[in-house]
């Protein structure tokens, strides 16, 4: 499934703002009882404190408290908006702010206590905007009336806001892990963590782990069952991720998993074993690193495919004129394994070779006519099992989440 973006709060009670008064809460009096004694109000807010109007009744005038003050400048992002009624209940609440780039008023929803007790808004708040808050009152009579204020945001630098990406979606196989990345590093891992949500149908429990700050990945205790549809919310908008940075996009993704391939590479007798759906279909001849390139022994993903593509050894390091140079701009059918350069792909000039002995700079080469087929049955996502060899898998060299055990893989948690 296709991955997308949108400014998404997450779902919880927002607060409204008071109008400006003096004792802690905003209040709205009724028109029946606006003519009794006043009395002092305590108001409850979750931020700021908020202040009462000097008209506020004894005995049955509403008042309305708001989490946020009347006029308040630079109210945090990550501020939850609550309006709160004593003597009375909340009628209703409209809240909503003007986008900076369209210059429309966008609405926010929120949620009424079923009692009329509270309103509690459904999203957090955007940068540097204005936001306009009305709210309506009943008291015991039946009576309405309402209060409107406004107040603002603070404004972030763009190297305060988070903006995240889900890689991948489609058909994958199966040992796809849900990869999230950060344009900007989270500090508060275990606060974005929190606002992370992985769904897999049927049900196939998993964790995050961390690779790094800008990166957190998710697989399951064993490789996904074949036909699942897993989805993906990243729902971080506003969402504080440490030292002053906030999430500034909320975006969902997923992907199906399809049929089970799995691909075994022994380079002690050098033959790649290919299983689907637990039956061996084919055993390929291959030659991998040869000594100084020894192809890395460990359980890779296939992270990307090319029907053609130049392998440059200044790529990895070997500059021209070293005797290990090579340059040779049509390589077919090349399948990646990890990002310094491992590729399953066709090797017509070591055909000699395969089978027999380990002649590549650290690729799994094979036939042109075996290279095809493979190509044609691979999805990105599909486990390539190496073994055979002295030199192991680094972990973070591509998509290394089961090189290791699960109970390991679960200390990369922030939580």
């Amino acid at each position: 499934m296709p991955v997308t973006g949108h400014r998404r709060r997450i779902l919880l009670p927002a607060l409204s703002l008071g109008c400006a008064a003096m004792l802690g809460a905003c209040s709205v009096v009724s028109p029946s009882t606006a003519a009794k004694a006043p009395s002092a109000t305590t108001a409850a807010a979750s931020r700021t404190s908020t202040t009462a109007s000097p008209t506020t009744t004894a005995s049955a005038a509403v008042v309305l408290t708001a989490s946020v003050t009347a006029g308040q400048a630079d109210v945090p992002v990550d501020t939850l908006v609550k309006v709160t009624a004593q003597r009375g209940t909340v009628a209703d609440v409209k809240m909503s702010y003007r986008d900076r780039k369209s210059g429309s008023t966008v609405p926010l929803q929120g949620v009424l206590d079923p009692a009329g007790a509270s309103w509690t808004a459904s999203s957090l708040l955007e940068p540097g905007s204005t936001y306009a808050l009305a709210m309506t009152g009943k008291d015991v009579d039946g009576l309405t009336a309402t209060t409107t204020s406004s107040f603002t945001t603070q404004d972030l630098s763009l190297k305060q806001q988070i903006f995240p990406t889900i890689v991948g979606g489609g058909v994958v196989g199966v040992a796809m892990p849900v990869i999230v990345r950060f344009d900007v590093p989270v500090s508060d891992r275990a606060s974005i963590e929190r606002h992370l949500r992985v769904t897999s149908s049927p049900s196939q429990p998993g964790t995050w782990s961390w690779l790094s700050n800008n990166e957190v990945h998710y697989r399951p205790a064993s490789y996904w069952r074949p036909g699942t549809t897993v989805k993906v919310d990243v729902d971080i908008n506003s969402v504080p991720a440490g030292h002053g940075t906030y999430g500034q996009k909320s975006v969902t993704g997923g992907f199906t998993v399809a049929r089970s391939l799995v691909m075994k590479a022994d380079l002690a007798t050098d033959q790649l074993s290919v299983t689907i759906d637990g039956k061996l279909v084919r055993t390929i001849p291959v030659t991998g690193g040869k000594a100084g390139f020894l192809s890395r022994s460990g359980t890779k993903v296939i992270m990307e495919k090319f029907a053609r593509l130049r392998m440059d050894a200044n790529t990895v390091g070997i500059e021209p004129g070293d005797p290990n140079y090579y340059n040779i701009p049509d390589v077919q059918y090349a399948m990646r394994e990890t990002n310094s350069g491992e590729f399953l792909h066709a090797a017509p000039w070591s055909v000699a070779s395969q089978g027999r002995a380990n002649v590549s700079h650290g690729c799994v080469g094979m036939s042109t006519g075996n290279a095809a087929w493979l190509f044609s049955q691979v999805k990105v996502g599909d486990p390539v099992v190496v073994t055979g060899t002295a030199r192991t898998l680094e972990p973070g060299n591509g998509w290394t989440d089961w090189n290791v055990s699960y109970a390991q893989y679960r200390k990369g948690s922030a939580l």
